[in-house]
């Protein structure tokens, strides 16, 4: 997706194992799949039996585990909790970093959490009018400080009293020095999965996470479940109905790695049906289908199989650029774009090209990618988005700009067409986009139709 250089970014990854062999260098290993998901930072928090310690680092996965920093953590440890985080709620700081760790009056608590808590701010300045001192500006430390000031007589009855005061969207994996607590906010606008290998249990927020450490996929966490994970084993139940779901549609669209299995389904699945259905809806008269890499690559494939149009490479994206090689005397935004993609002139020349994106927010590095094609020797450029028009905000867990930098909220299509330079635009239906999904009524696409489930109207 194009527009992730336009601030419109994936939230976080969440990972947890419980009992098995080398846990901590195995939950490194799920969080390096679940990588996309957050590039800001990554920790782990594990317990040997006596005390829970965590380790965070801001910056990648990788660094977290070069710089030797989960050595110190891994001792005897028989269960950990992972994340990495890209942040909407809270600023980059190292305070802010997961996995959050408190000591409270039941003991050590970590968290890992992904989601958006929409009334965080409510319940912080009632807790701040209350006394309440926080470390961070995270809607996860509101959580914390939320379960501990219950009057529940133990831990896993202050979970549940907790978190049925929160709104929005959760995925949380809890640690204490003897069990791991799982929850799942009502509508499971987040995914959230666990499998098993001989004797561990292990969850993620995707099943990618899984093939690197031949873990076999059970099922998903259902929306509003709870979990409670010890050496007896693990215990389920039925903490929070609501009279739908609502999973987040743009983890299809664009956040899920292909190869992930979520919301129970395919994700490479969904993504290819839901370019056979852009075809469909919008043809073109074109020689070529390209994508945006990375993630557009499978919609276009299967707009390339419905339509009988050819599929090539006509870009290429560098994935190794980093901040160091920006000239500020320079338009940085145009830098960043040429650093990360390029052209193959002897794919594009004289080629009347059919552009696949994913989604399309903004649209100011569309622009110049739809530039740098024509200077290629593109014929023509035609433009297809594998989603809707991204109109409205998200609450839920989505790094969106704001209404008024939203694209499609200014302009028609052929507008957006004029402002790309190109010869066409066309946008996948809400209608063809949920139909690809198998369970239209199963999804929040509120960024796409301003329907919100949690009031179940247009906003």
């Amino acid at each position: 997706m194009t527009e992730e250089l336009d601030s419109m970014h994936e939230e976080c990854g969440v990972m947890g194992i419980f009992n098995g062999e080398n846990i901590v260098r195995n939950l490194a290993t799920g969080l390096y799949a679940l990588q996309h998901r957050g590039q800001e930072s990554a920790g782990v928090a594990a317990t040997d039996g006596e005390k829970v310690r965590v380790s965070k680092h801001m910056g990648l996965v990788a660094d977290l585990v070069q710089e030797g920093k989960l050595d110190s953590i891994a001792d005897n440890c028989f269960a950990a909790i992972g994340h990495v985080r890209y942040s909407s709620i809270g600023s980059r700081t190292l305070a802010n970093a997961q996995p959050m760790l408190v000591s409270c009056k039941w003991g050590y608590l970590a968290v890992a959490h992904n989601g958006n808590i929409t009334n965080a701010q409510e319940l912080r300045a009632e807790m701040e009018a209350n006394g309440h001192i926080f470390q961070s500006t995270s809607d996860s430390e509101i959580l914390l400080h939320e379960i501990s000031r219950t009057k529940a007589d133990n831990l896993p009855d202050a979970i549940r009293i907790a978190v049925k005061k929160f709104k929005g969207s959760f995925c949380l994996i809890f640690l204490t020095v003897d069990t791991m607590y799982v929850v799942r906010d009502g509508f499971g606008f987040r995914p959230l999965c666990f499998g098993k290998r001989n004797n561990s249990w292990v969850f993620a927020s995707e099943s990618c996470a899984f093939d690197l450490l031949g873990v076999d996929y059970v099922r998903d966490v259902q929306p509003g479940e709870f979990l409670c994970i010890n050496k007896d084993g693990i215990h389920q139940e039925q903490l929070i109905k609501k009279d739908r779901k609502a999973f987040c549609i743009f983890e299809f669209v664009y956040f899920a790695r292909p190869d992930s299995r979520i919301f129970e389904q395919s994700a490479d699945k969904i993504r290819r049906k839901m370019g056979k259905k852009l075809a469909e809806e919008r043809p073109v008269e074109a020689d070529i289908v390209i994508p945006c890499p990375d993630s557009s690559t499978t919609a276009a494939l299967g707009y390339s199989q419905e339509s009988k149009i050819r599929f090539e490479i006509g870009l290429l994206r560098n994935h190794y650029v980093g901040r160091t090689f920006i000239d500020p005397s320079q338009n940085i935004r145009e830098q960043k774009v040429k650093l990360k993609f390029n052209t193959i002139s002897g794919v594009l020349k004289d080629k009347r090209v059919c552009l696949v994106d994913d989604s399309i927010v903004r649209g100011t590095t569309l622009k110049m990618i739809c530039k740098m094609l024509r200077e290629a020797g593109a014929k023509e450029v035609h433009v297809r988005i594998a989603s809707p028009p991204v109109r409205f905000p998200c609450s839920f867990g989505m790094d969106f700009p704001s209404p008024a930098e939203l694209v499609a909220n200014a302009l028609a299509p052929q507008e957006v067409a004029n402002m790309l330079g190109v010869e066409s635009l066309g946008y996948l239906s809400v209608k063809g986009m949920r139909e690809c999904t198998g369970a239209p009524d199963d999804f929040c696409g509120a960024c796409f139709d301003g329907i919100y489930p949690e009031c179940g109207e247009m906003l």
